[in-house]
């Protein structure tokens, strides 16, 4: 089984999940994003903000693919590209942190630990990018794929919760709380994606 992990693009933006593709939950505020889904142009809309943050920010998630099919993908990015996240009880995500948005594997992919080794490879993008942490809102009463990620799902993966609610707690992964942090993450990689591909190195803050 082939498995390969590269960075979200225009390009591959269709890869995406079918619901996903033109889902505007995070990346614009609550009521630019109705207003968006009821003229139709969420889709348009999406790709605007990727290509931004592409500009301005480099690189904000990753695909999986296993034997060339798109399986899964996880969407990152620093606070300020995010207006939604202001609308949750715990907000705000710390100045020094980057938003894990959503992920996502899809259901004939699930049981195969893509959603840690996901994890694992935004861990590693942002050590490069000397961030210290990744911060991300959980769902206490998640049932099923949504945009907000189940809040123990976050805990299994190495997440704690920073700042606890009832249904929306936020939970933080410090990257560098061991040394040995970052060479666990590409061994991890490694080991479960094969070769990974080389990516063009991404613009500093």
């Amino acid at each position: 089984m082939g498995r390969r992990l590269v960075p979200l693009t225009l390009d591959n933006l269709p890869d995406l999940p079918h619901r996903c593709r033109a889902c505007v939950f995070w990346e614009l505020d609550p009521v630019r994003g109705d207003a968006a889904v009821r003229a139709g142009r969420s889709a348009n809309e999406k790709e605007a903000w990727i290509s931004s943050v592409l500009l301005e920010w480099g690189s904000c998630g990753r695909l999986v693919y296993v034997d060339e099919m798109p399986a899964g993908f996880v969407l990152y990015a620093p606070p300020a590209y995010v207006p939604r996240s202001m609308a949750f009880p715990t907000s705000p995500v710390s100045p020094d942190a980057v938003q894990l948005m959503t992920a996502s594997v899809l259901p004939a992919y699930q049981g195969q630990g893509l959603g840690r080794v996901m994890v694992q490879a935004v861990a590693k993008d942002l050590l490069r990018r000397e961030f210290k942490a990744i911060e991300a809102f959980g769902d206490t009463h998640w049932k099923e794929p949504a945009c907000v990620l189940p809040a123990d799902h976050l805990l299994s993966v190495g997440f704690k919760t920073v700042r606890s609610h009832p249904a929306y707690p936020r939970l933080r992964l410090e990257l560098r709380s061991t040394l040995s942090w970052k060479e666990d993450v590409e061994m991890a990689l490694d080991r479960l994606l094969g070769a990974v591909q080389k990516e063009p190195a991404l613009r500093p803050l």
